[in-house]
């Protein structure tokens, strides 16, 4: 609960609906600011808190102890704003699908963060997930290479957990996800992965990943070849209930 918040509120006279309208967003969604401590759009907690007379950091003093690496943050502002995600991944499951026990395996596999900043970086990841959990979700469309249901991350019983949560996550109306299977041959997955995001405003900006950093893609020409890469791979990916059967086959081989 926001404290900080409702105190505000009360010493300026808004209300819920009154801050929703001055800010541009629904009511309920103030509501959930105050009742679940969910930290709003950078847009909309300065506009906020230009209504309530106060500084972002009184009400949201956890935005001064951002825990995400600073060249992550222009992705993750895109990833909060899209309606919309395609993510293709050749090695490990998408973070906004990952378990703790995975993303922890994942993280500590890699051999680049120092030990004692595992921890934080699992809390930015875990905490990504709720774009997937809010009212108005994007439509998430993953596909992933077989070999990345196959691969021992962790351990099988995290590896069945780990796929059980896919197949879970997959019962939502938003969430698509679509398996390569490993018959295929030369396909552009191999090339690495990517993400693209379309936002409200039909903007589109793309993602990828690499051994010290990832980069945000705006430039037309990287967009439409990483949407090229989309086609081929989600036209070599089973369909999302074959998909979902054969993650569920796999999860019973995991012990």
């Amino acid at each position: 609960m926001n404290d900080a918040l409702r105190v505000a509120l009360s010493d300026t006279g808004h209300t819920t609906e009154s801050l929703a309208e001055t800010v541009g967003v629904d009511p309920k969604t103030v509501g959930r600011w105050l009742t679940e401590g969910r930290i709003p759009h950078p847009r909309h907690r300065l506009a906020a808190a230009e209504a309530l007379h106060k500084d972002v950091s009184d009400i949201w003093p956890d935005t001064s102890r951002r825990r995400d690496p600073i060249w992550f943050r222009p992705w993750q502002e895109i990833e909060r704003e899209a309606v919309s995600l395609r993510w293709y991944e050749s090695t490990v499951l998408p973070g906004l699908l990952q378990t703790e026990a995975y993303a922890r395996a994942v993280l500590s596999g890699a051999g680049l963060i120092p030990r004692g900043d595992i921890e934080r970086h699992l809390t930015v990841r875990l905490g990504r997930q709720g774009v997937l959990k809010r009212d108005d979700p994007p439509q998430f469309t993953a596909v992933v290479d077989e070999a990345v249901i196959r691969r021992p991350v962790g351990g099988g019983s995290t590896m069945r957990e780990q796929l059980l949560a896919v197949v879970a996550a997959c019962a939502e109306p938003h969430i698509r996800v679509h398996v390569v299977p490993s018959a295929v041959g030369a396909y552009a997955g191999l090339n690495g992965p990517f993400v693209i995001a379309h936002s409200h405003d039909h903007r589109v900006a793309g993602y990828l990943d690499n051994q010290l950093q990832g980069q945000v893609a705006s430039d037309p020409e990287d967009i439409a070849a990483m949407m090229a890469a989309w086609e081929n791979v989600r036209g070599e990916a089973l369909s999302h209930w074959q998909s979902v059967d054969l993650m569920r086959e796999v999860a019973q081989t995991w012990s």
